[in-house]
């Protein structure tokens, strides 16, 4: 048992699966994801941009440009999450301490 808590610390299999569960849902991720997708999509649609769709834009492939900073907004997004992971925080830690009942 851990003597500041009076609780026994969480098995090493919870304390992996919090972790993991942290890491499935930092927003980073969502971001970086949802960048990427829209990123190929809007990168794909410009390169098979014909000549109307480029004269409307000035002669600029404005699809394919914009696409391509997505993939890299989106992978920079991956990249951060991968580097800096989000540590889950201790659930014993955040618990309020118990209330004492006091005479009356």
């Amino acid at each position: 048992m851990s003597e500041e808590t009076g609780r026994e610390p969480a098995a090493p299999r919870e304390d992996a699966a919090r972790r993991r569960a942290a890491r499935l849902f930092d927003i980073r991720r969502v971001i970086g994801g949802l960048f990427l997708v829209y990123g190929v999509i809007l990168t794909v649609t410009g390169l098979l941009d014909g000549p109307s769709e480029v004269a409307k834009a000035e002669g600029v492939r404005i699809n394919l440009w914009t696409g391509a900073a997505m993939i890299v907004v989106g992978a920079l997004f991956l990249l951060w999450e991968r580097l800096r992971p989000y540590e889950a925080p201790d659930p014993s830690s955040s618990e309020e301490p118990e209330e004492t009942t006091k005479p009356a």
